[in-house]
Parts: C-alpha cells; structure tokens; sequence
C-alpha cells in the first residue's frame, strides 16, 4: 500500500490547484482522476476571467498558484472589459486553446516534484476514530494519507439531459462517481443536487461570417501572471471572436417546446445557475426582450469547434437544430457537440470551516463545485486554499483563512461558510464591500507576502512585487513635490486636450493627475520640459497602479477606513470549544445558527444569517468578561 502526505480526488482546476500546492510545500503528494488525458479540461467555456473571476484568478497567481501563469501559455485571445468604468470593476478575459491548456497543466503536474499522477476513481473515503487516513478506488486498491481534499466538480451521481434523454455521466462521454457520494452521505455529510449545463458547439465552416459582427482580441502586454514575461504574449497570434443575436422566431421554437424541456417539465429537480441561465431559461424569465446576445467563440487553434456563449440549453436535438436555423449567420450551422444540462451531487456549505476542511470528518478538505460554487476560477480558488490547508493541517501548522478585506477568495470561502447558497455560488464584484481596495491590478501587492511565507511564491518574484511597491510610493512622492505651472506649455495643452479646465498658477504634478481625464502618460509628457526633474522609467503595471491610486485615493482612503474597523472584529477570536447554549440574552436561533457555523472572530459571526447586531453585543459582552478573568 503507498502512503502519502495529501490524496486529491479530482484533476479539474480546483484539483490541480490543490495538488501544485501541496506538492510545492513539500508534502507527499498524489492526484486521482477518472481519466489522465482530461486533466484541467474546460468543459464548458474555454474562458478565464471576466468581471471579478479576474480578480480570483490574479488572486491565485498571486499566493502561487498556476491557473494565471496556464492561461497565459495557452490562451487564443485576451481583452480588457469594462474600460469605461472604473478600476474596481475593470477585467481581463481570456479565451483559451482548450486542448492546450488542458495539456499544459497536465505537463505541469507530471513535471511537479512530489507530486505523483494516478488514473482511477475513487470510490471510498476510509476513516479511522473519526480522522481520514485513505482512499480506495474501483480497482479495490487502497492508498493511505494523512489527509485528502476532494475536488470532484460535477461527476458525483452526475446526470445528463437533453430532452427526454437522461444518461449517467461526470461530463458528455465520461462516466460519473457513483459509488463515492455515498461514502460520504455515510461519514454524516449532508448532500444536495445542483444544475449546471453547456451549449452547442457548431463547425466554424458553416458559419456565415458576412452576417456577424466580428470582436478581435486586444493589443499590448496583458498576462494574468507576473511570472509570464511580455515576450510571451506579445508574439501570440488571436484569433477573433463574433456575436450574433437571437430573435423572435428563435423565442418562438423555444416557447412551443417548453413541454419537452427537462428544465420545465419537473425532469430536473436540482438547482440552476441564476446568473448563467440556459437559453430557455432566460427566454421565459425575460418575455419583454426580443433578442439576447451571443457570442461564437473558437475553441484553438488546431480545431475548427466554435462554442456558442450564452446558450446553454437542455431542449432535444431537434430543438437545437431549429433554433440555430433561425439566428442570422447560422442558418447552415452544423452541430458537433450537443448542448445538455448536468445534474450533480454537492455538499451542503454548512459542512465545512473557514479551512475548507469538513467539520465532521478531521483532515478532510472539499474544494470547488462539490461546495456549491460555479466557474473554474471560483474552484481554482478554493482548491489553492485547500491544497494550502490540508498540507499546513499535516505539518501541524494552523490554516490560513483569508480575510474578506484582503482578497476576494476570502470573500468567497466566508460567504459560502457564513451564509451557505440556495444555488451555484458566482463571484461578482458587488459581494466585495471592499472591491475598491480588491482590485485586480494590486493582486500581487495585497496577497504575495502570504504566498511568499508559506512557500508558493519565489524569493525573486517576491523581491519584484516589493520593488513594485517600492517604486509606486516614489513616484507618488515626486508628483507630490513637484509643481508646474503654465509656463510650460504642455501643461495646458494636456487639459485642453483632455476637456479639463486651464491652469493659471501653479499645481503639483499630483493634482493634475487626480484630474479625470488626465492620464500618467500626459503627466510623463509634461515632465520632459521640466528641468532637473526626472520621473523615471517604470513598467506599466507600476504606472498603472500609480495612476489609480492618486486617482481614487480619497475613495480609497474611505475603504480602509472601514477595512480597519472592519478588522477590529476579525482580530476578536472566538474559543473552537465556544459553549453558545450557556449565553443568556441570546435567542435560540442565533445559538444555533453559530454552533453550526462555529466562526473563529466576531466579525465572522456577523456575517450569518440569522445572527443580530444584539447578538454579537452579547458575544462582545462574553468576549471582555472572560478577558477580565
């Protein structure tokens, strides 16, 4: 029998990103999946990124994850989103080679010390005294470990639709665990049934490219990783995506068929994405729209696969024909692969801690959709954190629980643990009360160190991000000294220029730039015709950040202020053995709601549902008695 530190279940991205992380940090490491050549396979979208998932992905790159540095080796377009908003919000997306990238993580994994690859499913947790201690897998063969995280995506009792059609799958073509969900139910966790579903993808040689309005990629160095250099991307051939648009009489089609969706006819009992509906769904929740937009996205280089965006659908075979007969430029689309819905097994959030380790079985960690959440950057995140944990738990090192003030991963770990989910869990921007502080062009700034400390993140990387650092507050210190007036010439030929009023006297170099439509480049070409002044010569994420944060500052400033508050109640820990029962003046919901969680600080506390601003006056009020002791 071989013996390992850490046990992965699942090689999705969740898994791959626990098992780089814990093989990196030294632990004994192995990763099972169904089949080695899925590796890091993009079932659904070949995308990463877009608003907030952006901010996830710089985010594990940043503790020294692999997901970024992936993307960038591998993706056929990138582009910037929301550039006329602000930087809170703004985004980077990229469209992936799928088979590439799946390829490349795969090479990353065989190529990772400590880190052995073993195809086979996994049909049963072995626990001993309550504590994991191995895995068994359908060939009856028995590995033992220390600790196992389980990253199983959707292939739990994963069931396919497509119309009248149900048949067992993990994914379209692969065989779902049946067997290993029911150990689970047996160690007492709690599961539920959620819904997810992909659209069509058609021949891009049928497509009629004169009738659809063509998206080219975006030029300039846009990487995901600080550890991918300009010379990658820059010489990257894109490839451009199309949008089309649905129409009435693709409504139509959709609206006389709903008796033979699955979704609508009582067939599909778990719950759907809201905020990634199939077609029909959105057809029906939103009658007043005569048309939704989609987008015709390649799916590499080597292969002639388009991904229809935004058309996800789990109506008959027939059905998808005809809807794609009636949207313009697809009226001769051929389908390679059909579109269906996927039903899978999850477990309830309420199971696990801040750690992502289960409250029930020790040493267990769940990691990505088997948690209720949605997309490979939400799963990516979590199976980081996992990795991060279970090996820390087997060295005997306490967690690392990310504040929902520092990073949107902790965002997301306290919401699914505070508050649970009713459906699959998506990140966005609005969950973060913080998100003008949790950008992602500071990703680096806000989480390496940690990175860093646990032995993610390199010495050299670590000594860039800090020259970054370094570097912002200097220029920043000589915008602020320096002062210009309108003796030079190209001060006011910038805020002509910019829409912005003339300067009569003086200002600093500062002030102009904290003006809206003035740019750090404006500032560098006002600089040149200031004598024995030199701004220096920095690269464009240093510029980048420099501008945003002049630019926000008083926004910025207003964050922290509630950050810093914000943190006064993180830093008030709760006792793990927190008798809630014996506290008078508190309501038996509220005992029960935090018995269940069993949040480490105040401020976790606040966050659940259920749980009052009184209550956490009674919690303070226990807090400073037993500090008085």
């Amino acid at each position: 029998m071989q013996n390992f530190d850490v046990i992965i279940v699942g090689a999705g991205h969740a898994g791959c990103e626990a098992a780089l992380a814990a093989a990196r940090m030294g632990a004994k490491t192995a990763i099972f999946t169904i089949l080695l050549d899925n590796i890091g396979y993009m079932s659904c979208n070949p995308s990463l990124g877009g608003p907030a998932k952006s901010h996830l992905v710089k985010e594990i790159d940043a503790l020294g994850g692999e997901m970024g540095r992936n993307i960038d080796k591998t993706f056929i377009q990138i582009r910037v989103l929301n550039t006329k908003k602000g930087p809170a919000v703004r985004s980077l997306r990229a469209q992936a080679d799928k088979v590439n990238y799946s390829k490349e993580m795969k090479k990353t994994l065989e190529n990772t010390e400590n880190l052995d690859v073993i195809q086979g499913m996994v049909t049963e947790i072995i626990v001993e005294n309550n504590k994991v201690v191995g895995i068994k897998t359908k060939e009856g063969v028995e590995y033992k470990a220390k600790a196992v995280v389980i990253a199983t995506g959707t292939f739990m009792r994963g069931l396919i639709h497509i119309g009248e059609k149900q048949f067992q799958g993990g994914r379209m073509g692969e065989l779902s665990s049946e067997e290993l969900p029911v150990s689970l139910e047996t160690l007492g966790l709690k599961l539920g049934r959620f819904k997810t579903g992909t659209p069509p993808r058609i021949d891009a040689r049928t497509i009629d490219y004169s009738k659809v309005e063509i998206q080219p990629g975006d030029k300039g160095v846009l990487k995901f990783s600080s550890r991918t250099t300009a010379e990658e991307v820059l010489t990257r051939k894109q490839i451009p995506c199309h949008m089309v648009f649905t129409n009435q009489e693709v409504h139509d089609t959709i609206i006389s068929n709903k008796d033979r969706s699955p979704l609508f006819n009582g067939t599909i009992q778990g719950t759907g994405p809201r905020y990634c509906p199939s077609i029909e769904d959105k057809v029906f929740r939103y009658p007043d729209k005569d048309r939704h937009h989609l987008f015709l996205e390649k799916e590499g280089y080597d292969t002639n696969e388009v991904y229809i965006s935004g058309f996800s659908s789990s109506l008959p075979t027939d059905v998808q024909y005809k809807m794609l007969k009636g949207i313009e430029g697809l009226e001769n689309a051929k389908i390679m692969r059909y579109a269906y819905a996927i039903e899978y097994d999850y477990i309830i959030p309420e199971e696990i801690k801040y750690s992502l380790e289960t409250k029930k079985v020790e040493n267990l960690f769940l990691a990505g959709q088997i948690n209720g959440t949605s997309g490979y950057e939400e799963a990516g995140s979590q199976g980081l954190m996992a990795g991060i944990n279970a090996t820390r738990k087997v060295f005997g090192r306490e967690p690392i629980i990310l504040d929902r003030a520092d990073s949107y991963i902790g965002t997301l770990i306290d919401d699914l643990v505070s508050k649970g989910t009713n459906e699959p869990y998506r990140m966005f921007t609005a969950r973060s009360e913080y998100r003008l502080v949790l950008r992602e062009d500071n990703a680096d700034l806000r989480l390496s160190k940690i990175g860093y400390d646990i032995g993610l993140v390199s010495e050299e990387e670590y000594a860039r991000v800090q020259k970054k650092e370094k570097d912002v507050a200097e220029i920043i210190e000589k915008l602020e000294k320096q002062h210009v007036g309108s003796s030079n010439p190209r001060v006011n030929e910038v805020l002509i220029k910019a829409n912005e009023p003339e300067v009569k006297s003086g200002i600093t170099l500062l002030e102009l730039l904290r003006r809206p439509e003035v740019t750090y480049s404006d500032i560098k070409y006002i600089s040149e015709l200031i004598e024995k002044f030199d701004l220096g010569t920095y690269d464009e994420d240093t510029e980048y950040q420099v501008e945003v944060q002049v630019k926000y500052s008083g926004y910025i400033q207003k964050s922290l202020k509630m950050i810093e508050k914000h943190k006064g109640l993180e830093t008030k820990k709760l006792p793990e053995d927190m008798d809630y029962d014996s506290l008078e003046n508190m309501p038996k919901e509220a005992k029960d709601k935090l018995k269940q969680v069993r949040p480490y600080n105040i401020g976790q506390a606040s966050r659940i549902s259920g749980v009052s601003p009184a209550d956490i006056q009674v919690l303070l009020m226990y807090l400073k008695l037993k500090g008085n002791k």
